[in-house]
């Protein structure tokens, strides 16, 4: 381990892990409060902002944040917040839905892989090619062989990113199913996000330990050092957004982006 605040997410490649020995309403670690952890959160996008435009500037590594979670988990608030002070010019925002007839009639991949983000940018999926070793396999979508295979081959995909200079980080926004009946209530009391409802939600939380089986699984066999997944307590919002916010920046720290040295030589030249 490096010492770094993020290391407390990391699921470590290679050693056991139970989804169940993380506590998704834990805030240890956290600078304070709601009220503390709040305040520390605009000095993070400032540093995210500024990482973001050394980032753009060399053109010559990408970041691809990867967001799971069960239903009304965070991730478009995550989104929202953590995010909320990069340039949007060089962020990438892909939202996976059930594939289309012509994304179906290829590989699993064919989609994922052309919203990968281009050198210079960052790229946040919300949802990915993770739902095809979840809902598939929770829902019976394709027979157990093909879901288990898509681990070997996702693996291999996110090895070919890091080696196109692509750094993936993944993170599973945790919450208790408590906390998810309580956000579907409000989604269903409130006019104003009623429309995220949807029946289908209640299908799947009555399929809660079928997916938190199938999140362990897929987390513990995909959780590599080029393709790290991290469990991101997030029961408290606003401890969400601090943990995210953390392993994003120290994930680009890491990256070290650095600005380019000018196309041509400048000494001497003057602006009249």
């Amino acid at each position: 381990m490096s010492g770094r605040e993020s290391d407390r997410f990391l699921v470590a490649p290679g050693e056991p892990f139970s989804i169940g020995a993380r506590d998704p309403a834990d805030t240890s670690g956290a600078p304070g409060d709601k009220k503390a952890t709040r305040k520390v959160l605009a000095d993070l996008g400032d540093e995210l902002m500024a990482l973001q435009d050394r980032l753009f500037a060399e053109s010559g590594q990408a970041l691809l944040v990867v967001l799971q979670a069960m239903d009304a988990g965070g991730k478009d608030g995550t989104v929202k917040h953590v995010f909320s002070g990069t340039n949007p010019q060089g962020v990438r925002v892909t939202s996976f839905k059930q594939p289309t007839p012509p994304e179906l009639a290829h590989d699993f991949l064919w989609r994922i892989h052309a919203a990968v983000p281009p050198h210079g940018y960052i790229g946040i999926f919300n949802r990915s090619h993770y739902e095809d070793v979840l809902v598939a396999r929770v829902q019976r979508l394709v027979e157990e062989p093909v879901w288990r295979g898509r681990y070997r081959h996702i693996n291999h995909f996110e090895a070919l990113l890091r080696d196109a200079n692509t750094r993936v980080v993944k993170l599973f926004l945790h919450i208790s199913r408590e906390e998810q009946a309580e956000r579907l209530r409000r989604r269903l009391e409130d006019p104003q996000k009623r429309w995220k409802f949807r029946r289908g939600d209640l299908a799947d939380r009555a399929r809660w330990d079928e997916y938190m089986a199938a999140y362990e699984e897929a987390i513990a066999r995909t959780s590599t050092e080029h393709a790290p997944w991290y469990v991101v307590p997030a029961d408290r919002k606003w401890f969400r957004n601090w943990a995210v916010s953390r392993i994003v920046i120290e994930t680009l720290e890491a990256m070290d982006p650095r600005y380019p040295e000018p196309a041509e030589a400048l000494d001497g030249v003057t602006v009249t």
